[in-house]
């Protein structure tokens, strides 16, 4: 495959997801921009809220949009594959049907926002597959295999939150417009009292005011790792420069990434006499030669 075929399907797929992610706010929202998800819901059409934890609102927007991402997948010409295990990158290949060489890699992300900003994403581990891109641990398919590599970006707002304390507990709500002719009206779930409500719209939404995007990897990763104690590529923070694929190497390319991921914190360099690991940028443009690209991204560094 010449390089002017891998960019031609790299752009329709993009082009494509773009399309896509535009009407997933749509499809989560209710016309005044909460959640439409109000809780789990049992047998006797008691409704269990949800917290407001991170990790548990990412997870069933993930289950929420899976059936449209399906879609997606048929309409455009893919199938998908989802990672074999929860650690495996990424979260869903999406494979050409009538060329199983073109696949792309898309993961899906998840974060609220603070003011202008976020609290960023993490982009997958810069070790193992990262660096040995012919290999497959950890990875559906060794990471050179994929022409493109996604985020699915799901930015929200938490409706109850003022900081980073989230409120776990759960209300049981009993909803009268699903009611049926049961033998015996629940009146509590555990110690817990059953407000009845008429309508599910009543029930506050936990997240609101959704903003949905599609960006390659590179283009919205900073120069910092997204955790402190794991080999994880950082992302940009700032809501704009997400949207708009404005990160700390959009104006590098790249190669710059790769490079830069593959060997942060490894190679060294002498700096006011001391040897110092490089894991910011600028060190490396230093270390590699080129102190005068640094005024070209400055900007674009938090």
């Amino acid at each position: 495959m010449t390089l002017e075929e891998k960019n031609k399907y790299k752009a329709d797929f993009k082009r494509e997801l773009d399309k896509f992610t535009d009407k997933l706010e749509r499809y989560v929202s209710t016309d005044n921009g909460d959640w439409v998800v109000k809780g789990f819901i049992d047998v006797y059409k008691n409704i269990y809220t949800i917290s407001a934890d991170t990790k548990i609102v990412s997870k069933i927007l993930e289950i929420h949009i899976f059936p449209q991402i399906l879609q997606f997948a048929e309409e455009a010409g893919y199938e998908i594959i989802l990672a074999e295990k929860q650690n495996w990158y990424p979260d869903i290949t999406f494979i050409h049907k009538k060329n199983v060489a073109i696949k792309f890699a898309v993961d899906i992300k998840t974060t609220f926002r603070r003011n202008n900003k976020t609290t960023g994403f993490t982009l997958g581990s810069h070790g193992g597959y990262f660096k040995e891109r012919s290999k497959d641990k950890n990875i559906q398919f060794p990471y050179s295999e994929y022409l493109g590599h996604y985020c699915l970006g799901v930015i929200y707002t938490r409706t109850d939150t003022t900081n980073d304390i989230i409120d776990v507990e759960t209300e049981v709500y009993r909803v009268n417009e699903l009611e049926e002719n049961l033998d015996k009206q629940v009146s509590k779930v555990g110690d817990r009292i059953v407000t009845r409500v008429e309508n599910l719209k009543s029930i506050t939404s936990v997240i609101k005011d959704f903003d949905f995007f599609v960006a390659e990897k590179w283009k919205i990763a900073s120069d910092k790792q997204g955790s402190g104690n794991t080999a994880n590529i950082g992302s940009v923070v700032n809501i704009e420069d997400l949207k708009n694929e404005n990160g700390v190497f959009s104006k590098l390319g790249e190669e710059w990434f790769d490079e830069y991921w593959m060997n942060f914190g490894l190679v060294t360099m002498v700096k006011e006499g001391k040897s110092i690991k490089i894991t910011n940028l600028k060190d490396f443009l230093e270390f590699k030669g080129k102190p005068e690209l640094w005024n070209i991204v400055k900007g674009n560094v938090e």
